[in-house]
């Protein structure tokens, strides 16, 4: 996981159908409009590289533990205080190449996507959603399998996979995510494209979101990014089940015209993972 600490980290607020609504986040976005109501709420950010030393607005206003690589692909680590509750959220990270032109972010191109989790801290009243999405080391996860992307449009092969994820718990293993397609995603291919680089340069400091093309010169403009595209819902479980220590938090991408969900419930089940047609996350929590 190392090698993306040069990375920008990036993700997205609420780009699958009801999935603010069973995280108990709708609220926090009720005075941001959208241009369709379909439309994802916002980003944030969840690392940020080389913003150590605060020499300008952007540095000040970003909150110090952005710039902690939180990102991990064995373990996930629980808030030391003991009260905060924990719930995985399982989504689709992109690897992206990023350029700029006079300073401003021109241009976007997915490269590889793989398996990931934005597990968030459940709190009520923070004042930014990256306030939730970074509290240390190890407190995000991603694949250390990831998959090559031909083309980032419809008929690509990012369109034969399905993202579903799991909690195994005291050995008992539970769907804790729905099994959905990528092409579910609210925003796609050229569409979520487009609205994450217009978001990224026109994003202010409103609500529960923040200025990301100040924060992104201030990191000297990365020419890499991670950006998360939204978790997906939950089942009956996953929605009302947060982490505790020993559970395993497995998120899995996988090719569903080579495997079917059956074949993926008994990977899980045994730990035996097909890794040419699957991308997976399997964390413990500590």
């Amino acid at each position: 996981m190392a090698k993306y600490k040069k990375f920008l980290g990036l993700g997205i607020a609420g780009n699958f159908a009801l999935h603010l609504d069973q995280a108990g986040e709708a609220e926090d976005f009720k005075d941001v409009i959208t241009a369709e109501e379909a439309a994802p709420k916002g980003m944030f950010p969840f690392f940020l590289p080389r913003m150590q030393n605060p020499v300008n607005k952007a540095e000040l206003t970003a909150k110090k533990i952005l710039t902690t690589y939180p990102l991990g692909a064995d373990n996930i680590k629980l808030p030391t205080d003991k009260e905060l509750n924990v719930q995985a959220e399982p989504e689709v990270g992109l690897i992206c190449d990023l350029e700029y032109t006079t300073g401003r972010l021109s241009k976007i191109t997915p490269r590889y996507f793989g398996a990931y989790n934005d597990y968030s801290i459940r709190v009520k009243g923070a004042e930014k959603i990256s306030d939730k999405k970074n509290w240390g080391h190890e407190t995000k996860g991603f694949s250390n399998n990831i998959i090559e992307i031909d083309k980032f449009s419809a008929g690509g092969n990012i369109d034969n996979y399905s993202i579903c994820s799991f909690l195994r718990r005291d050995g008992e293993v539970h769907a804790y995510g729905e099994d959905v397609e990528l092409t579910g995603y609210s925003y796609f291919h050229e569409k979520l494209v487009d609205w994450i680089l217009n978001q990224i340069n026109t994003q202010e400091n409103f609500g529960p979101l923040e200025p990301l093309n100040e924060y992104i010169h201030a990191c000297d403009n990365p020419p890499e990014a991670i950006i998360s595209i939204g978790a997906t819902r939950y089942t009956e479980f996953g929605e009302k089940t947060f982490l505790k220590p020993n559970d395993e938090s497995i998120v899995i991408v996988y090719n569903h015209t080579k495997i079917s969900s059956e074949d993926v419930l008994e990977s899980v089940k045994t730990s035996k993972y097909d890794n040419e047609n699957m991308s997976v996350l399997a964390q413990k929590v500590i």
